[in-house]
């Protein structure tokens, strides 16, 4: 029906006879017989110039066929790169008429988002969904590439499992043919991509979906996409090399600019100094720790297991009601409170700083003095400080860093970073058992094995493994570790882990059970695609670079779901739903 797409046509073409399809995306009326029409596909805008009296209007669907010509002197568009020429002479041919569009087409407008997922199919025509969702697609692609490059073999595996436990909710699908039956959707492939390696796959990826059923953010959705591999004969070092690869192509297909080595950091040294397993390295902030300059404080809040602070530059331009929003936030978010002291110049001829808070008067000069040096201050700073349990003292502090000092996911460049030798386990729980921070089939680090056979409760969260996660700007992009092939390794963690030979065949009796088939040594990850993309495109939420996703809330305006089922299909299913409580409140 084409020649060209409009945003094709160039200088070169003119002279030529083209025909051109898309949308109205405007109409200036030059006269009464003359009107200048903005003719819109997916490549761009091109000008077509016809008789007044034809009846197009905005988001109408026309074929024109014209003459492209240059324009007139002084009237080009150097903001188009269509803006040299314009096509004259015109037939049309209107091939769909259109209602106005429930929003305006201007991507300067801002529009609710609801409104804008109710009519995603209008929205998708706008130029930043189009390059959203094209650079999608290039993201694909060269991750593809760079896999096969490597060897791997693309293989599906099963939408329908049974549920295993990966540490969210499983959505799941009640069985027809087995009513009180259940599938589940999977979280992830691990289980079977684990198995492909007993079966001698060697090199699997899959650019797989996953779902699970936890509450939404920025960068979470209900289903996701994530580019998924194992491998088998392989170490960690290798899958690093793996990875780093294929997220090297896909960078470089959409900015044109391949990054280096990826560097990294222990697990340890990120918490220290980021106060995050997931640290944004494009801003300086980092934590510091003062614990030791408060060994014989009198102050009693100082008294703690740890005492860090970190340095915002220009701060002291706080206003005090800033200050005690910030204080309230901390509290929010689990913290006992937080000290603030604005950097000054120190009065009187010796000059120097000084550190105006109201806790400055319970602190010695000492103390003050050791502040100010660590944290190097300048005049014009604030300094916050917190005091807690090393871990939230440093959770605390990493999530104000953020707050104050994150800069937009356009600016900063694109700053990858793997983060080596996570905890093996995260906590204790009530019943004083380790609970895994990956899954319990990851293998512990080398140098911490022997140390498995006798370290008990809170030894046991000192003790490293061979995870490993993939960072970039502050998102999480994805992890994968090292997996346990020895038995007597597996053994030991479920008996630290309190699973007992029947709840083990139980939850996981078919890896076992193939495991006893010869399972090579393998490892694997998997890093999220919709959150490479978002970020390589400038995005700050991941549902800019999805067609049709879900709002904050889980709801699908476009669809309606989630919706009711009607009750004959609850029937054949064997399903009943329990009417909702009444709220006498």
């Amino acid at each position: 029906m084409r020649t060209h797409r409009c945003g094709d046509i160039r200088l070169e073409h003119a002279g030529e006879t083209v025909t051109v399809c898309g949308w109205v995306d405007g109409r200036r009326e030059h006269s009464q017989h003359l009107a200048f029409i903005d003719l819109r596909d997916y490549a761009g805008i091109v000008q077509v110039v016809v008789d007044g009296n034809h009846d197009l209007r905005s988001e109408y669907v026309a074929r024109i066929t014209g003459t492209v010509a240059a324009r007139l002197d002084g009237t080009a568009n150097a903001n188009l790169p269509t803006g040299e020429i314009e096509i004259r002479d015109c037939t049309v041919e209107v091939l769909s008429t259109a209602e106005a569009p429930p929003f305006p087409m201007d991507e300067r407008t801002d529009v609710d988002e609801t409104i804008r997922l109710r009519h995603r199919y209008v929205d998708l025509r706008k130029k930043r969904m189009q390059k959203n969702l094209r650079t999608r697609a290039v993201v694909n692609s060269a991750i593809r590439s760079a896999m096969e490059e490597q060897g791997f073999v693309e293989v599906e595996t099963p939408m329908l499992i049974a549920s295993t436990p990966e540490g969210a909710r499983d959505f799941v699908v009640p069985s027809r043919q087995k009513p009180g039956n259940f599938y589940a959707l999977p979280q992830s492939p691990q289980i079977f991509k684990q198995l492909c390696m007993v079966g001698g796959i060697d090199r699997y990826y899959q650019i797989a979906r996953c779902m699970r059923d936890e509450d939404l953010r920025a960068d979470r959705q209900f289903e996701f996409m994530q580019l998924d591999m194992e491998a088998s004969f392989v170490t960690q070092e290798d899958v690093f090399g793996f990875i780093s690869h294929a997220i090297a192509g896909a960078t470089e297909a959409v900015t044109g600019e391949r990054p280096t080595e990826i560097p990294r950091i222990t697990w340890d040294d990120a918490m220290e100094r980021f106060g995050s397993d997931k640290p944004d390295t494009r801003f300086g902030m980092e934590l510091v720790n003062l614990t030791d300059l408060f060994a014989e404080t009198e102050f009693n809040a100082f008294k703690a297991d740890r005492v860090m602070g970190i340095r915002m530059p220009g701060g002291a331009e706080f206003s005090r009601s800033k200050l005690d929003d910030l204080t309230d936030m901390v509290k929010r978010w689990g913290g006992k409170g937080l000290v603030w002291m604005k950097v000054e110049a120190a009065e009187g001829e010796q000059g120097g700083l000084t550190l105006n808070s109201p806790v400055a008067k319970f602190c010695s000069e000492a103390e003050l003095a050791g502040i100010a040096e660590r944290l190097e201050a300048e005049e014009g700073d604030v300094l916050f400080l917190v005091a807690d349990r090393k871990r939230r003292t440093q959770h605390l502090l990493g999530l104000l860093r953020i707050e104050l000092g994150r800069p937009p996911v356009t600016e900063g460049g694109f700053n990858y970073l793997w983060v080596v030798d996570f905890p093996l386990f995260e906590d204790i729980n009530d019943d004083g058992k380790p609970v895994p921070a990956h899954h319990p089939f990851t293998m512990p680090h080398p140098d911490d094995i022997e140390v498995l056979e006798t370290a008990e409760g809170e030894a046991l969260l000192d003790v490293r493994s061979q995870a490993y996660d993939l960072v970039l700007n502050g998102w999480e992009l994805g992890s994968g570790s090292v997996r346990i092939h020895r038995s007597d390794v597996q053994s030991r963690i479920f008996d630290i882990l309190g699973i007992g030979a029947e709840e083990a065949q139980l939850k996981f009796g078919f890896l076992l059970d193939a495991f006893k088939y010869g399972a090579p040594p393998h490892a694997g990850f998997a890093f999220g695609i919709d959150r490479v993309t978002a970020l390589l495109a400038g995005e700050e939420n991941i549902r800019e670079v999805i067609a049709f996703p879900k709002t904050q809330s889980g709801a699908d305006p476009l669809t309606k779901a989630p919706t009711p089922i009607d009750t004959s299909h609850l029937t054949e299913l064997g399903l009943q739903v329990l009417p909702e409580e009444e709220d006498f409140s």
